[in-house]
């Protein structure tokens, strides 16, 4: 199995007390957990944002605990892609500047086939011109994907990527992620409170008081419900 992201023993904190999982490659992987539980924590942990305590955090086969912080910025910008809750783009780019910001900055700017492949997925071409503040929350999100994906990442992190969103919205943007699952191998880490959201995953780890509680494997809405409670 080749995994995008491998969580060993991870404690921050005590937010997080020995959490360990698996983030196969070509698998949408939810952590499912009630406010509080340590969701972005774990996600933070993962990405390189925040250090753990203990334990060990592996982005492929490569370790990233215990790295510097000019390699640690490297990783992130390389191999990491991240969709936050709420609106992360700058007001003042472009939406283009802003998918194309982490290469730019890298000196790595993305290759135009695959960029346009990226922007035409998400139907995002036309407003590559556009500032975020004319876009819908929706349109926001889906340029945050396309940043995220831009780059070819070992792993995206996702934290709440549908919190403002409607349900119809938020299952077109899951299924776009779904679909780059699928169809390219990408591995997806997505933190939710919402069952709905983390029915749409292939699997799903059940996050309370900062352990890992429970699994469920295929899951459906009422499975994840149950499971919550």
């Amino acid at each position: 199995m080749s995994v995008g992201a491998a969580v060993r023993g991870v404690e921050r904190a005590r937010v997080l007390r020995g959490v360990d999982l698996d983030v196969p490659s070509g698998q949408l992987t939810a952590v499912v957990g009630r406010s509080g539980a340590g969701k972005t924590t774990l996600l933070n942990c993962v990405g390189g944002l925040d250090r753990p305590d203990r334990g060990t955090v592996h982005i492929g086969a490569d370790r990233i605990t215990g790295l510097g912080d000019a390699a640690l910025t490297k990783m992130r910008r390389d191999r990491i892609g991240f969709v936050f809750p709420t609106c992360s783009l700058f007001p003042k780019l472009s939406v283009e500047q802003n998918i194309r910001i982490g290469q730019e900055l890298g000196g790595t700017p993305p290759e135009k086939p695959w960029f346009d492949t990226v922007v035409n997925s998400l139907g995002i071409s036309l407003l590559l011109n556009s500032r975020p503040a004319v876009l819908t929350a929706e349109q926001r999100q889906r340029v945050a994907c396309a940043r995220a994906f831009v780059n070819h990442p070992d792993i995206v992190l996702a934290d709440e990527p549908t919190s403002e969103l409607n349900r119809t919205e938020s299952a077109a943007l899951l299924g776009f992620l779904r679909m780059w699952v699928r169809k390219l191998g990408q591995s997806v880490l997505l933190a939710t409170k919402d069952p709905y959201v983390a029915a749409h995953a292939d699997h799903v780890f059940v996050l309370a008081d900062g352990r890992i509680a429970g699994e469920v494997h295929r899951p459906t809405v009422e499975s994840v419900q149950a499971a919550l409670r």
